[in-house]
């Protein structure tokens, strides 16, 4: 029996988390994420407020007790008093992987100036990688996919690219992607023959 990847997803917003209204982050990444993994994967979601405290059990919860080898949040990462889903982030973290958040952020500035106002980061928890993703559902396709001329190349690899490998490197379950979304790569010691 194959162990797939887990996946959780975190959608960090006040006014969804009440219901003001309804949450498109964890749809939108569920939906990108059916459309980029060919392998077998799980997923737990939470859709929680913009507090430090709820955000860091909500993290070492998916990790610790769900097993989520891969957590993925969305909010909370501009300058705005509310926004402290990096401290929270770091806070519960091993080890940082800074390449991420950079990448995100010069991904995003093909887009829009503002980008630079994005505090995302990634780090490693025990066996686990957790990133924090833009809020919006264009932006957090953009960042995982990367930016493609109008013909459809790529012009800049999208951050999802390291992801398979670097669950590897840490003792997670082996991960496909579907290369017409983003090509996993992998250096040519580490790639399975077909």
């Amino acid at each position: 029996m194959r162990v797939g990847l887990r996946v959780g997803l975190v959608s960090i917003s006040d006014r969804a988390s009440t219901g003001v209204y309804e949450d498109k982050g964890i749809p939108a990444l569920q939906e990108w994420l059916g459309g980029a993994l060919t392998s077998p994967w799980q997923l737990e979601t939470r859709l929680i407020a913009d507090e430090r405290p709820l955000i860091e059990q909500t993290l070492i919860e998916l990790v610790d007790d769900c097993g989520c080898h891969l957590v993925l949040t969305t909010g909370g990462t501009g300058p705005a008093l509310r926004d402290v889903t990096p401290e929270a982030t770091l806070a519960v973290g091993d080890k940082e992987m800074p390449g991420f958040g950079e990448e995100m952020r010069r991904i995003s500035l093909n887009f829009v100036p503002t980008a630079i106002l994005s505090r995302q980061v990634a780090v490693i928890r025990k066996q686990a990688l957790i990133i924090n993703l833009p809020g919006q559902p264009k932006s957090i396709r953009e960042t995982l996919e990367g930016v493609r001329d109008a013909d459809g190349t790529v012009r800049h690899v999208g951050i999802f690219a390291a992801v398979p490998y670097c669950i590897d490197l840490i003792g997670g379950p082996w991960i496909e992607t579907n290369d017409a979304v983003i090509k996993g790569f992998r250096p040519k010691s580490a790639v399975r023959p077909a």
